[in-house]
């Protein structure tokens, strides 16, 4: 009789909830990860510090939006659960258990290393009862005639309610003993620190000694003057708290007439949203916490107790404060291409050929002296463009109003729901609407999160159009720090798509077929998961297939479903997933043939890359959308393909394969979701990031 063939293993369901990492959890493996950055000594010491002051913002967003949405379901009964399935309330136990030992290393890192090295190189932050009898005058001075005028405590008493506490602001709860002037027993005091005033002073050096800097925090000098406050009553007790509050706005945009007038306010109330996480220092008193929590309506889950001061983030003051060579990143000059050198004609430059730019590496300013040559050039008719995040005094704004002064029909899709950015992009539509440019909010109920640039040019007697498509914001400090890629190009075709994408945003009517964008809410999420069949039909022939991709997040099922079943026909995946990743890679029978990597280093990695084998002939697309949902229904964003051979093998050699390379910057993403350091071993030393400076920027040191 034959011998029976050993049966197959039972492979899971890709819906099964064991393939799928929760994306919350995941979000803080992220935040550890920056974390570790500031342990690390092959940076320099303020860049270590500016690390954990970013897991601390990082860490704000986290609880004003996702632990906020997720403390909404369960007040609601929701009973919408991501693809692990895991459910609300178990989400916020672990979410708990992991920040609270995330805010212990931040705290541990802070005080027990930072701190005492920086001491070392000549930067001290004082702390309490460490003063010299000459700074303890100082900072009594300093107290009456900065703070004292501006600080107004509050007894809580029958005529006193509990004070609306803003969102994220510094605070201190005081005990007393004795009577007020009126011989009221007033036992508790709350004290609200100025927001106006810089949270990091810098003290002189005596005797006009130049060596070193010492520093110290407004909390400190406010905490150590408290007893003036309260004359004739004996403060007992002086303790910093800080609350966090529910961020998401909640504008209907289908019913509303005015969005710019709805949003205006709404964002009055974001001060005062729902508590979500209250923060208090490591020596409140139990019974004193407690009528905290029951102030704000919190529970013990929702409670961190800081070693140091309850906002980190404060701290980021002292790297802007501090200029000591050695302490920081080297500086750089970022590369011009030499098409587009200075006073260089940008559009003759573009005609010769499509240009791409790889930032921070290479300069944004030519994006800038392209607007800013349209804006002066009588032959240009039209300046189109979308802002999502810009800054304030933008250069890239100023270069669209001078374009409005000066006659052009300028168009500016500008998205207000831009999260934690509203403010600042009501107040630079209002700028370009008195200007006289055209401003509109985009398509109902979908973010424009897409970065494009059209102008239209009178070229003898046709119109020539030029375009510009990124991956990320048009915001002049963001991409000194963020990696993104932008595209310049006249081509008529993809010209002519960014122009229908445009008419889209502003005026009624259907899109029309793109030639060569892919669009969502439209046509992106279809092609994406069509290009990945396309390998997996391939390598179930039997031919070379393989993905590359690089994004900040992928949560997307379908997306990951389509690359679980990729890999089961042997496709070989490699991902670089920056933040987010809801796929487990390495399991076996499902993803053996997946890796994921973060690059983690001195700049934030932003660029959307995504690389398909195609039977030997790459496609090679830039997007401004990660596999998200949201990114793929709910938002208006572009990708689009680099199809020049050059330059698309300049995105696969600096956006990919350098980054592949990584064994010094990198972390792989482990099957139970941990991230472990990618091992250098015995290879040469290779940050992707530092390769990079030396390969693309003019000038790095």
């Amino acid at each position: 009789m034959p011998s029976k063939q050993p049966a197959k293993p039972l492979l899971p369901a890709l819906d099964d909830p064991a393939l799928y990492l929760n994306r919350e959890l995941s979000h803080l493996a992220f935040n550890q990860r920056v974390l570790a950055q500031a342990s690390d000594t092959s940076h320099p010491l303020l860049e270590r510090l500016r690390y954990l002051c970013i897991t601390s913002s990082n860490m704000d967003e986290f609880f004003e939006i996702r632990v906020a949405g997720l403390k909404q379901q369960q007040e609601f009964g929701s009973s919408q659960l991501g693809p692990d399935q895991l459910p609300v309330f178990l989400q916020l136990r672990e979410i708990h258990e992991r920040v609270q030992s995330l805010v212990d290393a931040q705290y541990a890192t802070l005080n027990q290393v930072l701190l005492p090295e920086l001491a070392k190189a000549g930067v001290t932050l004082l702390r309490p009862g460490k003063w010299k009898a000459w700074q303890t005058q100082w900072v009594k001075r300093y107290f009456n005639r900065e703070l004292l005028p501006v600080l107004s405590p509050i007894a809580l008493d029958p005529s006193h309610p509990f004070p609306r506490i803003l969102n994220k602001s510094l605070n201190f709860l005081v005990s007393l003993e004795g009577n007020d002037a009126f011989g009221r027993k007033s036992p508790v005091a709350i004290v609200q620190a100025p927001r106006s005033l810089p949270r990091v002073i810098v003290l002189p050096n005596k005797e006009g000694s130049s060596r070193g800097t010492t520093l110290m925090l407004l909390s400190t000098i406010i905490q150590a003057n408290m007893q003036d406050l309260f004359q004739g009553m004996k403060v007992t007790g002086c303790y910093q708290f800080r609350v966090t509050r529910n961020s998401d706005l909640y504008v209907d945009d289908e019913e509303v007439k005015d969005l710019l007038e709805a949003l205006q306010g709404e964002l009055q109330s974001r001060r005062y949203g729902d508590a979500v996480r209250l923060e208090v220092s490591q020596d409140c008193p139990p019974q004193l916490v407690q009528f905290l929590q029951q102030e704000f309506e919190l529970t013990p889950e929702d409670l961190y107790r800081c070693q140091g001061p309850v906002n980190l983030a404060r701290l980021m003051q002292i790297h802007e404060l501090v200029q000591r060579p050695g302490l920081k990143f080297a500086p750089f000059e970022p590369a011009r291409p030499p098409g587009l050198a200075v006073d260089n004609d940008a559009f003759a430059a573009i005609r010769a050929g499509d240009v791409l730019l790889h930032h921070p590496f290479q300069s944004f300013v030519p994006v800038i002296d392209f607007l800013q040559q349209a804006a002066r050039d009588p032959a240009v008719l039209a300046i189109k463009q979308t802002l999502y995040r810009t800054g304030s005094d933008s250069p890239v704004v100023a270069a669209l109003i001078a374009a409005a002064r000066n006659g052009k029909e300028v168009t500016v899709v500008i998205e207000l729901m831009a999260r934690f950015d509203e403010a600042a992009n009501i107040d630079l539509a209002n700028k370009l609407q008195e200007a006289g440019a055209h401003v509109v909010y985009g398509a109902v109920g979908h973010k424009t999160h897409s970065k494009m640039i059209l102008i239209v040019r009178r070229e003898g007697r046709q119109l020539r159009r030029y375009a510009h498509l990124g991956t990320g914001n048009y915001h002049p400090r963001t991409t000194s720090a963020y990696t993104d890629f932008g595209l310049f190009t006249c081509d008529p075709v993809l010209c002519t798509d960014v122009q229908k994408v445009f008419h889209m945003l502003t005026a009624p009517g259907t899109l029309g077929k793109l030639q060569k964008i892919l669009q969502s809410p439209f046509v992106l999420h279809r092609r994406m998961l069509a290009l990945i069949a396309a390998e997996t039909e391939a390598a179930r022939a039997g031919r070379p297939a393989r993905i590359m991709a690089k994004m900040n997040a992928l949560v997307d099922v379908r997306v990951i479903q389509a690359l679980y079943a990729a890999s089961q026909a042997g496709v070989q995946i490699e991902l670089i997933v920056r933040g987010v990743c809801s796929l487990r890679p390495g399991i076996k029978g499902v993803s053996d043939n997946i890796r994921v990597r973060s690059i983690v280093g001195r700049f934030l990695e932003h660029s959307r890359i995504y690389y398909f084998y195609n039977a030997g002939n790459p496609l090679v697309f830039l997007s401004s959308a990660d596999w998200m949902q949201r990114n793929f229904f709910k938002r208006v964003e572009t990708c689009f393909p680099v199809e020049d051979p050059a330059l698309r093998q300049r995105v696969i050699d600096e956006g990919l394969l350098c980054y592949l390379r990584d064994n010094q910057r990198a972390w792989q993403l482990r099957a139970d979701g941990s991230y472990v350091r990618m091992p250098s071993g015995r290879a040469k030393p290779r940050d992707a990031q530092q390769e990079l400076l030396l390969q693309l920027a003019s000038h790095a040191t």
